[in-house]
Protein backbone atom coordinates (compact mmCIF):
# COMPACT_ATOMS: atom_id res chain seq x y z
CA UNK A 1 0.00 0.00 0.00
CA UNK A 2 1.36 3.48 -0.77
CA UNK A 3 2.61 5.63 2.29
CA UNK A 4 0.81 8.99 1.69
CA UNK A 5 3.20 11.95 1.03
CA UNK A 6 4.27 14.44 4.37
CA UNK A 7 2.79 18.15 3.29
CA UNK A 8 2.24 20.75 5.41
CA UNK A 9 -1.16 23.11 5.35
CA UNK A 10 0.30 26.73 4.74
CA UNK A 11 -2.22 28.54 7.30
CA UNK A 12 -0.16 26.93 9.82
CA UNK A 13 2.60 29.94 8.84
CA UNK A 14 -0.10 32.29 7.85
CA UNK A 15 1.48 35.47 9.30
CA UNK A 16 5.33 34.96 8.26
CA UNK A 17 3.87 34.22 4.60
CA UNK A 18 2.46 37.73 5.19
CA UNK A 19 5.84 39.29 5.97
CA UNK A 20 8.17 36.82 4.37
CA UNK A 21 6.54 34.78 1.63
CA UNK A 22 9.77 33.35 -0.01
CA UNK A 23 12.00 33.23 3.53
CA UNK A 24 9.31 31.14 5.60
CA UNK A 25 9.05 28.76 2.16
CA UNK A 26 12.46 28.67 2.12
CA UNK A 27 12.22 27.14 5.60
CA UNK A 28 9.72 24.76 4.85
CA UNK A 29 12.00 23.27 2.31
CA UNK A 30 15.24 23.24 4.44
CA UNK A 31 12.63 21.08 6.72
CA UNK A 32 12.78 18.19 4.44
CA UNK A 33 9.62 19.11 3.20
CA UNK A 34 8.62 18.96 -0.94
CA UNK A 35 5.03 19.01 -0.69
CA UNK A 36 2.44 21.87 0.65
CA UNK A 37 -1.21 22.79 0.65
CA UNK A 38 -1.87 26.21 -0.20
CA UNK A 39 -3.86 28.70 1.48
CA UNK A 40 -5.12 31.53 0.17
CA UNK A 41 -3.73 31.52 -2.87
CA UNK A 42 -5.64 33.05 -5.54
CA UNK A 43 -4.58 36.63 -4.98
CA UNK A 44 -1.07 35.50 -5.09
CA UNK A 45 -0.78 32.92 -6.98
CA UNK A 46 2.21 34.22 -9.13
CA UNK A 47 4.28 34.71 -6.13
CA UNK A 48 3.79 31.43 -4.46
CA UNK A 49 5.08 29.62 -7.83
CA UNK A 50 8.00 31.12 -8.06
CA UNK A 51 8.78 30.29 -4.86
CA UNK A 52 7.85 26.74 -5.46
CA UNK A 53 9.97 26.74 -8.05
CA UNK A 54 12.84 28.44 -6.61
CA UNK A 55 12.52 25.70 -3.60
CA UNK A 56 11.20 22.43 -4.99
CA UNK A 57 8.01 22.48 -3.68
CA UNK A 58 4.42 21.41 -5.17
CA UNK A 59 0.66 22.13 -3.72
CA UNK A 60 -1.12 19.25 -5.12
CA UNK A 61 -4.18 20.21 -2.67
CA UNK A 62 -5.11 23.71 -1.73
CA UNK A 63 -7.52 25.10 0.51
CA UNK A 64 -10.29 27.87 -1.47
CA UNK A 65 -13.67 28.87 -0.17
CA UNK A 66 -16.10 27.03 -2.53
CA UNK A 67 -19.69 26.77 -0.93
CA UNK A 68 -20.29 29.71 1.75
CA UNK A 69 -19.50 33.69 0.45
CA UNK A 70 -17.36 33.81 2.99
CA UNK A 71 -15.64 31.88 5.62
CA UNK A 72 -14.72 33.23 8.43
CA UNK A 73 -11.45 32.82 10.14
CA UNK A 74 -9.70 33.52 13.25
CA UNK A 75 -7.53 36.02 11.36
CA UNK A 76 -11.05 37.27 9.57
CA UNK A 77 -13.34 36.51 6.97
CA UNK A 78 -11.88 35.09 3.42
CA UNK A 79 -14.31 36.28 0.80
CA UNK A 80 -15.51 33.38 -2.02
CA UNK A 81 -13.57 34.33 -5.24
CA UNK A 82 -15.15 33.58 -8.66
CA UNK A 83 -15.01 29.55 -9.34
CA UNK A 84 -13.13 30.55 -12.68
CA UNK A 85 -10.51 33.02 -10.68
CA UNK A 86 -9.76 29.77 -8.05
CA UNK A 87 -9.38 27.24 -10.63
CA UNK A 88 -7.05 29.37 -12.91
CA UNK A 89 -5.05 30.13 -9.63
CA UNK A 90 -5.36 26.42 -9.07
CA UNK A 91 -3.77 25.46 -12.45
CA UNK A 92 -1.05 27.95 -12.16
CA UNK A 93 0.48 26.34 -9.02
CA UNK A 94 -0.38 22.59 -10.27
CA UNK A 95 -2.81 22.41 -7.61
CA UNK A 96 -5.23 19.01 -8.41
CA UNK A 97 -8.08 19.33 -5.70
CA UNK A 98 -9.25 22.55 -4.07
CA UNK A 99 -10.64 21.63 -0.72
CA UNK A 100 -13.06 24.24 1.12
CA UNK A 101 -11.96 24.84 4.35
CA UNK A 102 -15.43 25.23 6.24
CA UNK A 103 -18.88 25.89 6.57
CA UNK A 104 -20.23 27.36 9.71
CA UNK A 105 -21.73 25.24 12.35
CA UNK A 106 -25.37 26.37 11.37
CA UNK A 107 -25.46 24.70 8.02
CA UNK A 108 -25.10 21.26 9.37
CA UNK A 109 -28.17 20.82 12.00
CA UNK A 110 -30.44 19.37 9.33
CA UNK A 111 -30.48 17.14 6.21
CA UNK A 112 -31.79 20.04 4.19
CA UNK A 113 -28.44 22.02 5.72
CA UNK A 114 -26.59 19.57 4.43
CA UNK A 115 -28.36 18.97 1.77
CA UNK A 116 -27.91 22.56 0.21
CA UNK A 117 -24.04 22.21 1.15
CA UNK A 118 -23.84 18.61 -0.59
CA UNK A 119 -25.33 20.59 -4.02
CA UNK A 120 -23.49 23.58 -4.01
CA UNK A 121 -20.13 21.17 -3.62
CA UNK A 122 -21.60 18.85 -6.45
CA UNK A 123 -22.28 21.52 -8.81
CA UNK A 124 -18.79 23.15 -8.46
CA UNK A 125 -17.25 19.69 -8.94
CA UNK A 126 -18.76 19.87 -12.37
CA UNK A 127 -16.80 23.25 -12.88
CA UNK A 128 -13.80 22.20 -11.70
CA UNK A 129 -13.63 18.39 -13.79
CA UNK A 130 -13.82 20.76 -17.21
CA UNK A 131 -10.57 22.46 -15.81
CA UNK A 132 -9.01 18.68 -15.07
CA UNK A 133 -9.54 19.32 -11.42
CA UNK A 134 -11.32 17.88 -8.45
CA UNK A 135 -12.58 19.15 -5.53
CA UNK A 136 -13.36 18.44 -1.41
CA UNK A 137 -14.54 19.33 1.80
CA UNK A 138 -12.28 20.01 5.03
CA UNK A 139 -13.84 19.07 8.45
CA UNK A 140 -13.84 20.71 11.69
CA UNK A 141 -15.45 19.51 14.81
CA UNK A 142 -18.78 21.05 14.22
CA UNK A 143 -19.23 18.14 11.27
CA UNK A 144 -18.74 15.86 14.12
CA UNK A 145 -21.06 16.43 16.67
CA UNK A 146 -23.75 17.87 14.69
CA UNK A 147 -26.29 14.58 14.47
CA UNK A 148 -28.52 13.94 11.82
CA UNK A 149 -31.27 10.55 12.33
CA UNK A 150 -28.32 9.11 14.63
CA UNK A 151 -25.06 9.52 12.63
CA UNK A 152 -22.98 12.40 12.13
CA UNK A 153 -23.12 15.44 9.82
CA UNK A 154 -20.45 14.87 8.19
CA UNK A 155 -21.18 11.21 7.21
CA UNK A 156 -24.38 12.46 6.04
CA UNK A 157 -22.77 15.02 3.90
CA UNK A 158 -20.32 11.95 2.54
CA UNK A 159 -23.42 10.18 1.01
CA UNK A 160 -25.22 12.97 -0.60
CA UNK A 161 -22.36 13.99 -2.36
CA UNK A 162 -21.13 13.03 -5.80
CA UNK A 163 -18.54 10.03 -6.20
CA UNK A 164 -15.93 12.77 -7.85
CA UNK A 165 -15.96 14.96 -4.45
CA UNK A 166 -13.20 13.88 -1.99
CA UNK A 167 -12.80 14.55 1.81
CA UNK A 168 -9.99 15.30 3.79
CA UNK A 169 -10.36 14.18 7.57
CA UNK A 170 -8.50 16.84 10.41
CA UNK A 171 -7.92 14.28 12.55
CA UNK A 172 -7.94 16.77 15.48
CA UNK A 173 -10.73 18.01 15.20
CA UNK A 174 -12.66 14.83 14.28
CA UNK A 175 -11.22 13.92 17.78
CA UNK A 176 -12.60 16.78 19.13
CA UNK A 177 -15.54 16.30 17.74
CA UNK A 178 -16.48 13.32 19.96
CA UNK A 179 -15.52 10.30 17.42
CA UNK A 180 -13.59 7.71 16.70
CA UNK A 181 -11.21 9.20 13.84
CA UNK A 182 -10.50 5.28 13.08
CA UNK A 183 -13.91 4.36 12.92
CA UNK A 184 -14.77 7.76 10.98
CA UNK A 185 -11.92 7.08 8.36
CA UNK A 186 -13.23 3.26 7.78
CA UNK A 187 -16.76 4.41 7.28
CA UNK A 188 -15.82 7.37 4.38
CA UNK A 189 -13.73 4.52 2.48
CA UNK A 190 -11.62 5.23 -0.30
CA UNK A 191 -12.91 9.25 -0.75
CA UNK A 192 -10.81 10.24 1.83
CA UNK A 193 -7.70 12.09 -0.36
CA UNK A 194 -6.00 13.68 2.71
CA UNK A 195 -5.52 13.75 6.77
CA UNK A 196 -4.60 16.80 8.69
CA UNK A 197 -2.21 15.63 10.78
CA UNK A 198 -2.35 17.80 14.59
CA UNK A 199 -2.28 16.96 18.01
CA UNK A 200 -2.49 18.01 21.55
CA UNK A 201 -4.53 17.45 24.76
CA UNK A 202 -8.10 16.58 24.27
CA UNK A 203 -10.81 17.98 27.18
CA UNK A 204 -14.48 18.49 27.00
CA UNK A 205 -15.18 22.03 25.42
CA UNK A 206 -12.35 22.04 22.89
CA UNK A 207 -14.13 24.16 19.68
CA UNK A 208 -12.84 25.54 16.47
CA UNK A 209 -15.17 28.58 17.04
CA UNK A 210 -12.18 29.58 19.76
CA UNK A 211 -9.05 28.17 19.08
CA UNK A 212 -7.55 26.51 21.90
CA UNK A 213 -3.72 27.72 23.18
CA UNK A 214 -1.89 23.95 23.78
CA UNK A 215 -1.80 22.30 19.83
CA UNK A 216 0.80 20.20 19.73
CA UNK A 217 3.55 18.06 17.65
CA UNK A 218 1.88 15.14 16.48
CA UNK A 219 2.86 12.45 18.81
CA UNK A 220 2.67 14.19 21.78
CA UNK A 221 -0.97 14.62 22.66
CA UNK A 222 -4.30 12.66 23.05
CA UNK A 223 -5.10 12.01 19.49
CA UNK A 224 -4.79 8.61 18.04
CA UNK A 225 -2.77 9.79 15.44
CA UNK A 226 -0.52 6.45 14.45
CA UNK A 227 -3.67 4.61 14.32
CA UNK A 228 -5.71 7.12 11.72
CA UNK A 229 -2.68 6.96 9.61
CA UNK A 230 -3.30 2.87 9.31
CA UNK A 231 -6.77 3.50 8.83
CA UNK A 232 -6.31 6.20 6.03
CA UNK A 233 -5.44 3.35 3.75
CA UNK A 234 -6.33 6.02 0.75
CA UNK A 235 -4.70 9.10 1.89
CA UNK A 236 -2.79 10.52 -0.72
CA UNK A 237 -1.29 13.42 1.82
CA UNK A 238 -0.61 13.38 5.65
CA UNK A 239 -0.52 17.03 6.01
CA UNK A 240 0.90 18.88 9.04
CA UNK A 241 -1.00 21.86 10.28
CA UNK A 242 -1.64 23.90 13.73
CA UNK A 243 -4.63 26.46 13.79
CA UNK A 244 -2.80 28.26 16.34
CA UNK A 245 0.62 27.21 18.51
CA UNK A 246 2.52 28.68 21.29
CA UNK A 247 5.87 28.06 20.28
CA UNK A 248 7.99 28.62 16.64
CA UNK A 249 5.77 27.27 14.52
CA UNK A 250 8.72 26.47 12.38
CA UNK A 251 9.99 24.02 14.83
CA UNK A 252 6.66 22.45 15.85
CA UNK A 253 6.49 21.96 12.08
CA UNK A 254 9.84 20.19 11.91
CA UNK A 255 9.33 17.88 15.12
CA UNK A 256 5.72 16.72 13.40
CA UNK A 257 7.78 16.27 10.32
CA UNK A 258 9.84 13.93 11.95
CA UNK A 259 7.14 12.18 13.60
CA UNK A 260 5.57 11.47 11.00
CA UNK A 261 8.48 9.97 8.46
CA UNK A 262 9.08 7.42 11.81
CA UNK A 263 5.69 6.34 11.06
CA UNK A 264 5.35 6.21 7.76
CA UNK A 265 8.80 4.45 7.03
CA UNK A 266 9.27 3.12 10.14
Amino acid sequence: MPKPEISVQLYSIHHELDQDLDGSLAKLAETGLTTVEAFDFVRRADALKASFERYGLRSPTAHAVLVEQTANTPDGLLTRPPAEEVFAAAKTLGVEVVIDPHVPLAKWQTREDVQRTAERLNEVSAQAAEQGLRVGYHNHDHELSSKIDGRSALEVFAGLLDESVLLEVDLYWATAGGVDPVRLLQGLGDRVVAVHVKDGPMREGITSRQLPKDQAPAGTGDVPLAEALKAASSAQYAVIEYDHYEGDTFEGIRQSYAWLKGQLEG
